[in-house]
């Protein structure tokens, strides 16, 4: 369990406040509108109404005391650079910020963020590759050239182990795990076999998954 600050309650502030507290952590909820944090107030610890860009009031929150600072700020980025760079200036260990724009991304990076998040960005690449592949269940991009997907076991890979089909060899892609019947078993070897209905998670060169798996 891990104590958060999370600043900014919108949408996408208030998804991550209800994740956050389905994994069991304790979280600090900050907006500077009340509706917002009556919404939140179900699924956080607690929570206070102000400015996150006021000296005065960052200095009550002791951020110091937090294992992680996320700032969710969306429609205001000079209010989103100000709190990231105050946070980091009152002593947080750890600042993840929201950026809409690689522009903001350097900005944040630049003045105090240790991390930068796009939802928008990420989503919309989810949803193209995601959405235009037949066999594409779901995805995750690790950086600019290697992805996780979870895919369908091909037909003709049925009844085969892992050591017979050898994609590692022949497309450097390796299999992280096997899903059969909605149970993950990760504990692949050789002899690991495939049976119809079986879905993958694989890792490699998002351009290698393709040809692989014909998507």
């Amino acid at each position: 369990m891990k104590s958060i600050l999370l600043v900014g309650i919108g949408r996408f502030g208030k998804h991550i406040a209800v994740k956050l507290n389905e994994l069991g952590h304790e979280i600090m909820a900050i907006d500077h509108r009340e509706d917002r944090i009556d919404e939140v107030m179900p699924y956080v610890t607690s929570a206070q109404i102000g400015d996150s860009t006021n000296p005065d009031f960052v200095d009550t929150l002791g951020v110091d005391n937090y294992d992680l600072c996320i700032v969710t700020i969306g429609n205001d980025f000079q209010s989103s650079l100000e709190t990231t760079s105050l946070l980091k200036e009152m002593g947080a260990k750890f600042v993840v910020s929201r950026a809409e724009r690689d522009v903001q991304a350097k900005f944040l990076l630049r003045n105090g963020a240790d991390e930068v998040v796009y939802p928008e960005k990420q989503l919309a690449s989810w949803t193209a590759i995601r959405y235009t592949s037949d066999h594409i269940l779901d995805y995750i991009q690790l950086d600019n050239e290697h992805s996780i997907i979870e895919v369908n076991v091909p037909e003709n890979w049925v009844s085969k182990t892992v050591g017979q089909i050898d994609i590692r060899k022949k497309y450097n892609i390796n299999i992280l795990a096997v899903k059969s019947g909605g149970v993950l078993n990760a504990s692949i070897s050789p002899a690991t076999e495939f049976n119809e209905g079986d879905t993958l998670l694989v890792l490699g060169n998002l351009r290698n998954l393709k040809k692989c798996f014909h998507t």
